[in-house]
């Protein structure tokens, strides 16, 4: 079953987001959009999930906007303050869902593109999460303070991104070595956002492609990380 709900951020405030349940979970994971909003295909993401076992919550980061417009969204996103982001909305998703007490009562973080960027912030502001799992996004490195990282981390990097260049990957690799994260991390000679299945055919933008393998690959190995860490 899916339905929208309403949560508490940990200063109090209402947020609503995407609930979609599993019929016999395993754990949750909160699910954070890209940065068009909360739009059909991150909601089909969540519902994936839901029938891999794991109950998500899509917070609603934008409070009702979502676009398929590339400047709107730039907008948006530009718009959101990304430290309240993870360290309210996020939290709040977490801690909904760990109240839930579902399965094994963990709960995960992953996002994509701009939710993989509010993952890793996630990952040093939302110590209550069991494991974030992090698809083609990232935060300037000034932001990751790598020492608070307590939870297991994997990711999904596209050697061709152009959003987020596979250097800066290196940078921020080297700061989860140095600070000792356990820490997974998965290249592959794709495109930015090669997981969304919307990134394909005509009014997709130049910079983005879905690859139907390396979703496939990448979907796997999340799905075994989690199991392993929320399950």
């Amino acid at each position: 079953m899916s339905q929208y709900i309403q949560f508490q951020r940990p200063d109090g405030a209402a947020v609503s987001g995407y609930l979609a349940e599993a019929a016999q979970p395993v754990g949750a994971v909160v699910v954070i959009q890209e940065w068009w909003g909360l739009n059909d295909q991150i909601r089909g993401v969540a519902e994936r999930f839901a029938l891999a076992g794991f109950t998500a919550l899509v917070p609603d980061l934008y409070r009702g906007k979502s676009t398929v417009e590339a400047e709107e969204a730039h907008h948006l996103m530009t718009d959101l303050n990304f430290g309240d982001a993870a360290a309210q909305d996020v939290r709040g998703a977490v801690s909904y869902l760990k109240g839930l007490k579902l399965g094994s009562g963990k709960v995960g973080v992953t996002g994509y593109c701009m939710g993989g960027a509010l993952t890793v912030l996630a990952s040093t502001l939302v110590p209550e999460a069991d494991a974030a799992v992090v698809w083609y996004g990232m935060p300037p490195l000034d932001f990751v303070d790598a020492s608070k990282i307590t939870m297991p981390l994997q990711a999904h990097w596209a050697t061709q991104d152009e959003a987020f260049p596979i250097a800066g990957v290196d940078g921020l690799e080297a700061k989860l070595a140095e600070a000792g994260v356990r820490y997974e991390g998965h290249r592959y000679l794709a495109h930015h956002a090669f997981a969304n299945e919307t990134a394909q055919g005509p009014g997709r933008l130049a910079s983005t492609q879905y690859d139907a393998a390396w979703a496939q690959q990448a979907w796997d190995r999340a799905m075994r990380f989690l199991g392993q860490h929320l399950g």
